[in-house]
């Protein structure tokens, strides 16, 4: 499988896709074991598979759930450092929305996904999910750093971001 992904030396660049979960005043986020931060679940795009296409699949194998996708809020370029590294990264993050019967809606704790768990550096890592208070996210170490904000007042539009 080939992912929209590309190495320059000590650059990157990526194409990924991120779900936006709301669910009682909270926004699904998640992490890798080995970090101390947290994202939105999403991830790669692959080679000729649309964004939507990619977010189904990847909340299928992190998650084990269908989703239904309603609509794009934002096309993020995010420009950081990581573990060395310089990324370039273009996000799409989309507002979904799963079944009322879906089990993650009744996770009051952190909680592993389903997806095996994906090697970094020869390491096996899983992703931890929780559901964390809207109104809270500026205490959480929540990256992109507009998330933070942004998730409180969702657009009407679609909104171009650039996160330098």
């Amino acid at each position: 499988m080939v992912t929209a992904s590309k190495q320059v030396d000590q650059d990157h660049f990526k194409y990924r896709v991120s779900a936006v979960l709301l669910r009682n005043g909270k926004v699904l986020v998640h992490r890798a074991e080995i970090d101390d931060f947290w994202s939105l679940p999403g991830g790669h795009v692959d080679m000729m598979e649309s964004s939507k296409e990619s977010l189904r699949r990847e909340m299928k194998e992190e998650l084990g759930i269908d989703v239904e996708i309603k609509r794009l809020l934002w096309v993020a370029e995010n420009f950081f450092e990581d573990r060395g590294y310089s990324f370039h990264e273009v996000c799409l993050y989309y507002l979904i929305d799963v079944p009322e019967v879906s089990e993650i809606l009744s996770m009051d704790k952190e909680f592993y996904g389903e997806e095996d768990p994906y090697e970094h550096l020869g390491e096996k890592i899983k992703l931890i999910f929780k559901w964390y208070p809207v109104d809270e996210l500026e205490e959480l170490e929540l990256y992109p750093v507009f998330l933070r904000e942004k998730l409180r007042y969702l657009p009407e539009r679609t909104e171009h971001i650039i996160n330098l």
